[in-house]
Order: structure tokens, then C-alpha cells, then sequence
């Protein structure tokens, strides 16, 4: 029987035996969950776009702000960004803060890639955070504080390094080479949509406040874009036969990155890994590898953020950021895996074996950005 060509075919049988099948277009059908995600993530899309050219216009007006805290040099700047993730409970908000105060002058190179890297010290405080009320909870189970400890301590491990590494590539100029010019076209249209409403905000507020307010539509904008992305938690049972045959460390250290890729967000990727530890779907040996791919690609809307401000420097700020992220990782886990494993889970074990050891490590992590920042 010949097919027509306008639509997508579907067979189903007749109601007679051995009549020949029928063929009916299949129809394809956008359900209203599936249509408010896809706009769901074009509002957040739009209003991540808008956030980004706010925060650059009022980028001077926080000035006297970075002044008066004295945020000058890398150190101040990595505590500075960590404190802020730690505020937003999220690292990707304040990583797109700090290349954009950088586009806008606020900022050198080296103190928005110092923002950039204290943002991700900051942002595994989630992981944490869901933990710790787990167990408030369920008053019996440490396993969810245990699983915010060791992502911590991997982020702090590989993260750190990473930034010194990171900030000797600026130093000399390792990636200058690698540029990426923002299509003319989309900056053209970038200024055509969002110039009036940035111009129009920008006369009837004040500086600082007009920073403020960008800051605000930008976790809006995260937060409307979250609605597009997968419940990676209610949707644990779903994966688990994945992760149950994802045993090795790359492919966990794969995984991570995909996850984070897919929800461009290492906050969900990563507090996804709390009830699934719980459950029995993930093991805490392969907790490290996927928290250092995620690690990685959750600096992918911090890149096009880069991408939208048009600048060279904010470009090669988060680049730098992700080699040497993933430098750092990857020698980890090639060279030296099982001793560093043994040192993290190790360092898990202690924090969450009474409440006086927590006590302790939460306040040497609320310590450390505070002296950074003062230093």
C-alpha cells in the first residue's frame, strides 16, 4: 500500500482477521504540561536576557558598595562571590552577577573570575541545606547531611586549585587566543528589545537600586526557567535503572554533567542526589564524580550570559573557569582517585558522626568566605 508523504505514519490492525492494516496519520499532540514548559523557558529566557542588561546598565552604581566592603583582589572577590551563593542558595545567579559587573566595570578580569569561582564554593550549600531539613524531618537518618558534606568537600577541594590554576591562566594570557565574536545580529536585536525598558528603568531609579532590581528579575528568571526543567527529584524511579548501571567513575562523572547540562542547573542536579542516595539508587562512592561533572557544565548559562554582553574578557573569565574546573577533576580522578575518596568520605564521616563535629565544620564554612572577604 502506498504511503501518502503529509503526515507521520501509525499501523493499527481491523477488526477482520487477516485484513490488510491500515494506515492513519499520526497526530501529534503538544499536551498543556509540555506547553507551559516551552513557555515557561521562553519567559525565563527573555527575562535572564533583560536581567543581564539591567545589572550591566546599573553596574556603576554599586560602586561605592564594592568600595565600602573593599572588594579589591582575588581573595575578596572569591569570598564575596561565595557569601552571595550562600544568599541565593544557588551559584548560577551570582556567577552571571560577576560577569556582568565585569562587562559593566565594576569588576578586572581577575576579581569577576574570583566572583565566578567563590560562586561554585558557595552553590553545593544546597545540597546541604535539603539534607539537613531530611533529617529534621525523618529525625533518624543522617545519610542526606552526609550526602551535602561530600558534596561540599568536593566542590571545596577540586574548586579551590582550580582557581589558582585559573587565575595563573589570566595572568598569562593562556586562552587570549580563543576568542568568540557575539553575532552582530544578536546584539542588534538584544538592543532593539530590551534598550527601551533598560533605558526607561534606568531613569527612574537610582544606581544601586536599579542593580538591585536586576538582581531580583534575574533569580526571577531562574526560577520561571525552573519550571521548564525536569523534576529530577519526583521523577527518581524514573532513572534509577540508569544510575543502578552507571557504576564507573566516568560514567558518573558523565552523568553529572549531562544532568547538569540538561537543567542547567548544578542546584537541582545535585540536590537531585539526596533522595536518590536515600532510596538506594546511587552509592556514596559515586557521589564524587558526578558532583565534579556537574561541577563543570553548570557554568554553560554563565558562558552564554558571556555571549550576550559582547565581551571578549567575560568570554575567556568563564572558559578559563570550566578548564580549569575540569582539569582539576579529571587529574583527580585519573591520578589520584582513591586516596582522595578515602580523604572526602573520611571528612563526611567525621562532620555528620556527631552535632558538635556539624557545628564545627558549618562554622568554618561561614568563616572562611567572611575572612576571605575582610582580608
Amino acid at each position: 500500500m502506498e504511503r501518502p508523504a503529509s503526515a507521520p505514519l501509525s499501523i493499527t490492525a481491523t477488526a477482520e482477521h487477516g485484513a490488510e492494516p491500515v494506515v492513519k496519520p499520526a497526530r501529534l499532540r503538544l499536551t498543556p504540561s509540555a506547553g507551559l514548559r516551552i513557555l515557561a523557558a521562553v519567559a525565563g529566557l527573555l527575562l535572564f536576557v533583560l536581567a543581564l542588561e539591567v545589572i550591566k546598565a546599573g553596574a556603576r552604581g554599586i560602586l561605592p558598595l564594592i568600595t565600602s566592603l573593599d572588594v579589591s583582589g582575588p581573595a575578596n572577590a572569591v569570598g564575596f562571590g561565595w557569601l552571595l551563593a550562600y544568599g541565593a542558595l544557588s551559584g548560577s545567579p551570582v556567577a552571571a552577577i560577576g560577569v556582568t559587573l565585569l562587562a559593566g566595570g565594576a569588576l578586572t578580569q581577575d576579581e569577576a573570575f574570583a566572583v565566578v569561582g567563590g560562586s561554585r564554593l558557595g552553590a553545593s550549600f544546597i545540597v546541604l541545606a535539603v539534607g539537613f531539613a531530611l533529617y529534621l524531618a525523618r529525625r533518624r537518618s543522617a545519610d542526606g547531611l552526609y550526602i551535602g558534606v561530600v558534596a561540599l568537600l568536593t566542590t571545596f577541594t577540586t574548586q579551590a586549585p582550580a582557581i589558582l590554576l585559573g587565575l595563573v591562566s589570566l595572568r598569562y594570557g593562556w586562552l587570549d587566543r580563543v576568542s568568540f565574536a557575539t553575532p552582530s545580529g544578536l546584539l542588534n536585536v538584544t538592543d532593539a528589545v530590551y534598550s527601551a525598558p533598560v533605558d526607561l528603568i534606568d531613569g527612574l531609579l537610582p544606581g544601586g537600586l536599579l542593580f538591585l532590581v536586576g538582581v531580583g528579575v534575574l533569580l526571577l528568571s531562574f526560577l520561571v526557567f525552573d519550571r521548564a526543567l525536569p523534576q529530577l527529584e519526583g521523577e527518581a524511579e524514573g532513572i534509577s535503572r540508569a544510575l543502578r548501571s552507571l557504576s564507573s567513575r566516568p560514567l558518573m562523572f558523565l552523568l553529572g554533567g549531562a544532568v547538569t547540562l540538561t537543567t542547567l542547573s548544578v542546584s537541582i542536579s545535585l540536590t537531585a542526589l539526596v533522595p536518590l542516595s536515600l532510596k538506594g539508587y546511587l552509592k556514596r562512592e559515586h557521589i564524587i564524580p558526578y558532583v565534579m561533572g556537574a561541577n563543570i557544565t553548570t557554568f554553560i548559562d554563565t558562558l552564554v550570559a558571556s555571549v550576550l554582553l559582547g565581551g571578549h574578557s567575560a568570554f575567556v573569565v568563564v572558559l578559563t573557569e570550566m578548564l580549569s574546573v575540569a582539569v582539576i577533576s579529571i587529574f583527580l580522578l585519573v591520578f589520584l582517585y582513591r586516596p582522595y575518596a578515602k580523604l572526602i568520605l573520611g571528612g563526611a564521616h567525621w562532620t555528620t558522626a556527631s552535632p558538635r563535629h556539624l557545628a564545627i565544620f558549618l562554622g568554618a564554612i561561614v568563616a572562611a568566605p567572611l575572612v576571605l572577604l575582610f582580608l
